[in-house]
C-alpha cells in the first residue's frame, strides 16, 4: 500500500496549546456541516497518581484524539437522514476523533482543528475517565 509523505505535516494528538491559554475570542462563524474543536492533552498521570513516561503518553497518543467542542456551524447534524436522532454533539462537549480527520489551524494563538459533523467517533463526559492505557497490554 502507498503511503504519502506528510511532509513537515503534523498529527492531531501533537497539535495541541497549552491549557493555560484561554479559549480565543471571540470565535470565528463556522459555516456548513463543520465543528471547531479545541484538542486537549492526554493525561500526564496514572488514576494512581503515577506519572507517566514519554514513551508511555506517545504510545497513548495512537489510542484516541480527544477535543473540546467550541462551536457548531449553522448546518451540522441538519440532515435528517444522516442524523435521524439529532445532533451527536454540542458546544462544551468532549469528543473524539480519528488521528488525520479535519483541517488545523492556529487562531489568535490558539491550536484548533475544523472539521466535518460526522467525524465524530464519540461523545465523552469528562476526558479523564478515557483510559487510554487499557489497550497498551494486549
Amino acid at each position: 500500500m502507498f503511503e504519502p509523505e506528510l511532509g513537515r505535516s503534523m498529527l492531531n494528538d501533537d497539535w495541541l496549546s497549552e491549557s493555560t491559554v484561554p479559549d480565543p475570542e471571540p470565535l470565528p462563524r463556522i459555516p456548513g456541516y463543520r465543528l471547531l474543536i479545541r484538542p486537549v492533552p492526554i493525561r500526564a498521570k496514572t488514576r494512581g497518581g503515577i506519572i507517566l513516561p514519554d514513551k508511555a503518553k506517545d504510545d497513548m497518543k495512537y489510542l484516541s484524539t480527544v477535543g473540546r467542542v467550541l462551536a457548531v456551524g449553522d448546518l451540522a447534524y441538519e440532515d435528517q437522514n444522516k442524523f435521524s436522532k439529532g445532533a451527536w454533539c454540542k458546544p462544551g462537549d468532549y469528543v473524539c476523533y480519528g488521528k488525520h480527520t479535519g483541517a488545523k489551524f492556529l487562531y489568535k494563538g490558539v491550536r484548533l482543528i475544523i472539521c466535518y459533523d460526522d467525524e465524530i467517533t464519540m461523545v465523552v463526559e469528562d476526558p479523564s475517565s478515557l483510559d487510554p492505557m487499557f489497550n497498551l497490554s494486549n
